[in-house]
């Protein structure tokens, strides 16, 4: 379809659905619009921050597969 034919068409159309065909024209506009650039992320210090190593100290979490598999029994045991 050329420009002229598609504007016919549209001409044609009642108010109501000219201004649903407006509305798709502008939601395509936003969804194939150009990405703007964003910033670049900062990188946390992850090593810095407080929750990093705080169950250094937990015996019962040295092996994480075995708490998981543990605590899955525990509770998915129960009725």
């Amino acid at each position: 379809m050329n420009q002229k034919a598609i504007w016919e068409g549209f001409s044609t159309l009642p108010p109501e659905a000219q201004q649903q065909v407006v509305d798709f024209i502008a939601f395509l506009q936003t969804r194939y619009a150009a990405p703007r650039s964003r910033k670049p992320l900062k990188s946390a210090p992850l090593k810095q921050e407080d929750f990093i190593g705080m169950w250094r100290q937990r015996e019962d979490l040295r092996d994480s597969t075995a708490w998981v598999r543990q605590t899955r029994a525990t509770e998915w045991g129960k009725s």
